[in-house]
């Protein structure tokens, strides 16, 4: 039985982590971390885990922690890892970070878009991008740390990578218009998610300058084999979870000048995802819903030739807290330990939430 430990239990990401691992036949949770509940029952945080968690949250530390466990989930604000590794906790346990301290190769550009410093750029080359669906073959027994995605990269990565990947589309047409719903934001106090701010309403943030952008990029990047530069304009929608990404680009010509027909997108995305258990690609003309992927670790995704403008539409939908977050970081840990990738994570989309 693998023990774990979660810093960061009490947020929304931390909570779906805990939910997931009740459920892992080879997972024993042995440490609630969080800075804000010391000392109170992890079930008078969350009153689903009544009778399910008995146990009393502890503080965030990382070096006592890494003693008594497997493996470290880390679902924390980005920086709090990356200014507490070491070579020593990294010599102990696997950790599995949600945040983006890891993501970014070139820590330049993490430091640009996030606007911090970063404190231990010496484990960046070494940790693991987690898309599982892309990256599999890196996450292996031998790994000790691997980046989680974040939710809106997840999702507008996996929507794209097979059209990219084949050279179907110009990347340098590629724009991603996202939506989630408010616990992409976490579980903090801000006025901007505040029921009456966000009921009856629908907004653009982050125009231009969103944190996810270069992530995006960097990794279609790799897929293309050449820079990716995107549009990415994420939206804040009146919903608990959820994402839909809705993608266009231009579709790159043939030889022989013709585009790409829809048999060669759809064959496509079966040579990448067609054997894979979380990407579901959906039926013709059946275009991809957040209720139906809530509460699952799955990926809906699909597309829609325009032939009058030359132009593909991309369609994804998943949940920001399951495959965008806390189930993605078990299906890593899941291939950290040889275990079978989808164990705790064969759930069901729940509807109606």
């Amino acid at each position: 039985m693998l023990k774990a430990g979660i810093i960061g239990a009490t947020g929304y990401a931390g909570g779906e982590l805990v939910r997931i691992l009740t459920g892992h036949r080879d997972v024993e949770v042995v440490w609630y971390g969080s800075k804000s509940y010391i000392d109170q029952k992890y079930r008078d945080v969350y009153r689903n885990m009544f009778r399910i968690v008995e146990d009393v949250c502890k503080d965030d530390n990382l070096v006592e922690l890494a003693g008594q466990v497997d493996v470290i989930f880390t679902a924390t604000p980005q920086g709090f890892l990356a200014g507490l590794l070491t070579e020593e906790i990294l010599s102990r346990v696997k950790i599995v970070d949600l945040s983006a301290d890891y993501r970014i190769k070139d820590v330049a550009v993490y430091e640009k878009w996030y606007g911090i410093q970063h404190k231990s750029p010496q484990f960046i080359e070494e940790a693991v991008y987690g898309l599982c669906e892309v990256n599999r073959g890196k996450i292996t027994p031998d790994t000790r740390l691997v980046a989680n995605p974040g939710c809106y990269t997840t999702c507008s990565i996996l929507t794209a990578y097979p059209l990219v990947k084949e050279g179907l589309i110009d990347v340098d047409t590629l724009i991603v218009d996202a939506k989630s719903g408010t616990s992409g934001a976490g579980r903090g106090a801000k006025v901007a998610n505040l029921f009456c701010e966000v009921n009856e309403n629908i907004k653009a943030y982050g125009v231009g300058s969103h944190r996810h952008t270069p992530e995006i990029e960097e990794q279609l990047g790799y897929a293309a084999g050449c820079k990716v530069t995107v549009n990415f304009t994420p939206h804040l929608v009146p919903m608990n979870r959820g994402i839909l990404v809705t993608e266009y680009a231009s579709l790159r010509r043939k030889p022989d000048k013709t585009l790409p027909s829809c048999e060669e997108i759809r064959a496509a995305y079966e040579k990448y995802y067609g054997q894979e258990k979380f990407v579901r690609l959906l039926e013709k003309n059946v275009c991809p819903e957040t209720r139906w992927v809530e509460g699952s670790n799955y990926v809906d995704v699909n597309f829609v030739v325009d032939e009058r403008t030359g132009r593909v539409i991309l369609m994804g939908a998943l949940d920001n807290l399951v495959k965008g977050a806390a189930g993605q970081a078990v299906q890593n840990m899941n291939l950290l330990f040889g275990l079978q990738e989808s164990e705790g994570l064969t759930l069901v989309p729940c509807f109606p939430a």
